[in-house]
């Protein structure tokens, strides 16, 4: 039973201690009150008095001065490199504005005040003026050099002319094997082989001939030849082959092959 009485009389003098606490504090700070309020307001005054020293030692110590100069130096450094490289930019940008408009004008003079093809217009044609002693941008070698441009079109032109007339020109050739065929077995193949060859085209060359048998004693002629495709058709053939009726019966194209 003696140790609750202990804590119940501990716990009524608490306040007493709070109140002795808040006096002592007050004696460290060098203030007087009476009560913890006077106390923890006295404590807050000097914080902030001491904060406000500190703030003002900084701001008046010369190494944050000079960072600050020192950082506002480099900005206003990189800003004039950066202007004096925006002029040199400009100024190499208007001269080869310039370089390129004096050789505009130049091809166009040589060319006869034809359009270079690069979507400008044509630079004007300079002024007539009675001074002669003024500086004549088209002059005499102007006219020189668009006479040797032209005498060099000439000159390409007609090697070009030259060495088109000296290639040889391919021509398009086909094997073609043909199946005459005859009316019966008593036609004779050696008269109808003859009609054959009697058909003369340009671009057609006869080959080689051989007779096939077919059935029930019946041959066909098969026969090679070689023709000029510009020049004659499988159409152009079976239409003059089977002309000679009296012997040919049908003509079909057996194979047919490129040269």
């Amino acid at each position: 039973m003696a140790q609750p009485l202990l804590l119940d009389s501990t716990w009524r003098e608490q306040q007493k201690f709070e109140n002795a606490e808040a006096v002592y504090q007050c004696t460290i700070a060098g203030t007087s009150g009476n009560n913890k309020e006077n106390s923890g307001s006295s404590k807050l005054i000097n914080e902030i008095a001491e904060a406000r020293q500190q703030i003002q030692k900084a701001l008046s110590s010369s190494g944050g001065s000079a960072l600050s100069s020192g950082g506002d130096g480099q900005f206003n450094n990189r800003m004039n490199t950066l202007e004096t490289e925006n002029k040199e930019l400009k100024k190499i940008v208007d001269d080869m504005k310039k370089m390129v408009s004096k050789l505009e004008s130049r091809v166009t003079a040589l060319e006869g005040g034809k359009s270079t093809g690069t979507g400008s217009k044509p630079a004007p044609a300079p002024a007539a003026d009675d001074d002669d002693d003024d500086f004549d941008l088209f002059g005499d070698d102007d006219e020189e050099a668009q006479a040797e441009a032209e005498k060099i079109k000439q000159e390409r032109i007609k090697a070009y002319a030259d060495k088109k007339a000296k290639k040889p020109v391919l021509i398009a050739k086909s094997s073609i094997v043909l199946d005459v065929k005859p009316w019966d077995d008593e036609t004779d193949m050696k008269e109808l082989e003859r009609c054959v060859r009697t058909v003369v085209m340009d671009g057609l060359l006869w080959g080689n001939s051989k007779l096939v048998p077919v059935g029930y004693g019946i041959k066909k002629l098969q026969i090679m030849c070689v023709v000029e495709d510009d020049k004659v058709g499988t159409d152009d053939l079976e239409d003059a082959i089977t002309h000679f009726e009296d012997f040919v019966q049908s003509v079909d194209v057996s194979s047919f092959s490129k040269i």
